[in-house]
């Protein structure tokens, strides 16, 4: 089969599964909404970012439609997942594990180490399951590269849920870097069924779009974003074993950045980082005088840039390119932060 014609057979099956994925989560939203308005309310708080109580769990209707839309591709399209059923069947378990963790923290807050606890079950269990020849630092030994996995991948899934405080900011983050993934099976830069999970996951994102836009009438939870963590991760580790490292770092590079970087200030003032608190760039921008659509429109052009520089780097598949595509994200993450922690003229 031509190349050519590989890409048509792909955006054939990529298409439908992200229209449907978007019209599953609106219409499982739509169903929930009464019941999260009386059982799943989040109210504001001195760390909150919004003023009037709001229904969170939201995220079910994304990781339901991601998951089921995504199963029924696969089972009308076998060879999406050949020689991967293992894993994505492990993947799809973790992400309900972490899932009914987040409800549970969402209507009851769980302990931070017990919730830190479940975490590693969830994301172990998925580097467990990963073939044992994927390498991604290949200089370091097995044992210790998949250590390095784990811990990553919980702090991926913390890093999403953490900076899920304003409307519309998960959305803006997740839509580029699974948009700039499936452009990446287009053009076999990542395998079918990454593509496949990344388009699910477009498409229900989109769908729980309109609920959270400013001023949002729901909200993600715990239940949603701790997956959707999880799910990213997943995406980004198959696209480094694919041997594209640094356009995986790339694609998450503001989130990476923003939650690194204040997890680090708080652990050198002594705070106790493990709290909500309001200190996150985008929250400190708030503060600074930027609304929140005009925080969350910056945080998607940059993202959208990001896109744009790890299909660059996969595209030349080269060191140097890749090293210069990292140096250009770099800067352009840092803009964005000094633009945050800076008051609006």
């Amino acid at each position: 089969m031509s190349t050519g014609a590989t890409i048509e057979s792909a955006v054939v099956v990529l298409a439908p599964v992200s229209i449907l994925a978007g019209i599953l989560t609106a219409g499982l939203i739509v169903l929930a909404l009464p019941w999260l308005k009386s059982y799943a309310l989040a109210r504001p708080n001195a760390r909150s970012s919004h003023y009037q109580p709001t229904p969170q769990g939201g995220g079910i209707a994304v990781v339901v439609a991601t998951f089921v839309v995504a199963w029924g591709a696969v089972a009308l399209w076998p060879s999406f997942a050949q020689n991967h059923g293992e894993q994505f069947l492990t993947l799809t378990a973790a992400a309900i594990f972490l899932a009914l963790v987040g409800a549970i923290d969402d209507l009851r807050t769980l302990p931070a180490a017990l919730r830190l606890a479940l975490q590693f079950i969830a994301v172990g269990a998925v580097i467990a399951a990963l073939p044992s020849e994927l390498r991604i630092l290949p200089v370091l030994p097995w044992w210790m590269e998949r250590a390095c996995l784990v811990l990553g991948g919980v702090w991926l899934v913390n890093l999403v849920n953490f900076m899920d405080g304003i409307d519309w900011i998960t959305v803006a983050e997740v839509v580029p870097v699974t948009g700039a993934i499936v452009l990446l099976g287009l053009s076999g830069g990542i395998g079918p069924l990454p593509s496949l999970v990344a388009a699910a996951l477009l498409g229900a994102s989109l769908g729980f779009a309109p609920f959270n836009r400013p001023v949002a009438k729901l909200f993600l939870g715990d239940v949603g974003s701790l997956p959707i963590g999880l799910l990213l991760g997943w995406l980004l580790l198959q696209l480094a074993g694919n041997g594209h490292l640094a356009a995986a770092l790339i694609l998450p590079l503001y989130y990476l950045a923003d939650a690194t970087i204040t997890l680090a200030r708080r652990v050198a003032k002594g705070e106790p980082f493990w709290q909500a608190h309001r200190t996150h760039f985008y929250q400190r921008a708030t503060d600074n005088g930027f609304t929140v659509p005009e925080i969350v429109a910056r945080i998607f052009l940059v993202n959208l840039g990001l896109g744009a520089l790890a299909l660059v780097a996969v595209a030349a598949n080269r060191i140097e390119v890749s090293l210069a595509a990292l140096a250009a994200s770099a800067a352009l993450v840092a803009w964005l932060l000094a633009t945050f922690a800076r008051t609006k003229r």
